[in-house]
């Protein structure tokens, strides 16, 4: 089921440096989604911008949900200026979310930056339904840019940071940290992020045996699959195409359908 209907704006804290958590009380929208499923959120002051903004479900909480985003251009700076009691206007639950899968011995969710947003809810469902909490991967540039650490430690989650300066964890990428877990043919590892961070982190568990789903994000117009702006190239051909639209095909994937060469990820140093 999807809605399209006017939110109330509960709290629109800073985290960390330009990066923000919106809470929404969505009851319609709470009780019919998913982790790994998105919205689309008004931002317009009038006409402009014209365009809602996708966001994925960070955490899905009774009747509220959260959201957690970074202020990068027009439509997320509006955002950053929510206020509570404000209402705006929300359109979802959309896409497809993360299959939860009790058969796998270990559950690795492995986040770069601003990818945490996806996963408290994930990790929150793993923990009810499998037979303990995920482990759990924050990269990030720096300590400044690191997310949700405090949440998946209160879920009773094994974190392990890596950053790029080494400001806090180990001084590594996100592949480097996975790889460090030993992940085997009993593993489902989950990644978000940067394409370059997926690609390497999906050839990591690829290497070992284990399953690997990541979350793409990209810029789209509709969120329901007609506008076509939110197309990646696809292993798989359908009525003669290698695509898949992250916003009904997606925008969890299993790695194997996503053409990771056709996106120019070079492995990183």
């Amino acid at each position: 089921m999807r809605y399209l209907i006017d939110c109330l704006v509960v709290r629109n804290d800073e985290l960390a440096r330009g990066q923000y958590r919106l809470r929404l009380h969505a009851p319609e929208i709470a009780r019919a989604a998913v982790p790994g499923q998105f919205c689309m959120i008004e931002v317009a002051i009038g006409l402009y911008p014209f365009l809602r903004r996708p966001m994925c479900f960070e955490q899905i909480d009774g009747d509220e949900v959260t959201v957690l985003y970074k202020v990068e251009g027009v439509g997320t700076r509006l955002m950053s200026a929510f206020t509570p009691g404000q209402r705006v206007n929300v359109q979802g639950p959309l896409g497809k979310g993360f299959p939860i899968d009790p058969g796998f011995e270990r559950h690795i969710l492995v986040a770069g930056g601003i990818g945490a947003a996806t996963f408290p809810g994930l990790a929150k469902a793993l923990a009810e339904r499998c037979a303990h909490p995920p482990e759990v991967v924050l990269a990030a540039r720096s300590k400044d840019f690191l997310l949700c650490e405090d949440e998946f430690h209160a879920m009773g989650c094994d974190v392990h940071l890596a950053t790029d300066d080494g400001s806090a964890g180990r001084k590594a990428f996100a592949a480097a940290a996975l790889a460090e877990l030993a992940p085997n043919a009993g593993t489902r590892v989950y990644a978000c992020g940067p394409m370059i961070m997926m690609r390497t982190v999906s050839d990591v568990a690829l290497q070992a045996g284990a399953s690997c789903l990541v979350s793409l994000e990209a810029q789209m117009a509709c969120g329901d699959g007609a506008c076509l702006s939110c197309v990646v190239e696809s292993t798989v051909e359908r009525e003669g195409e290698h695509m898949v639209r992250v916003c009904v095909d997606g925008p969890v994937f299993d790695t194997h359908l996503i053409d990771w060469e056709a996106h120019n990820t070079a492995y990183a140093p």
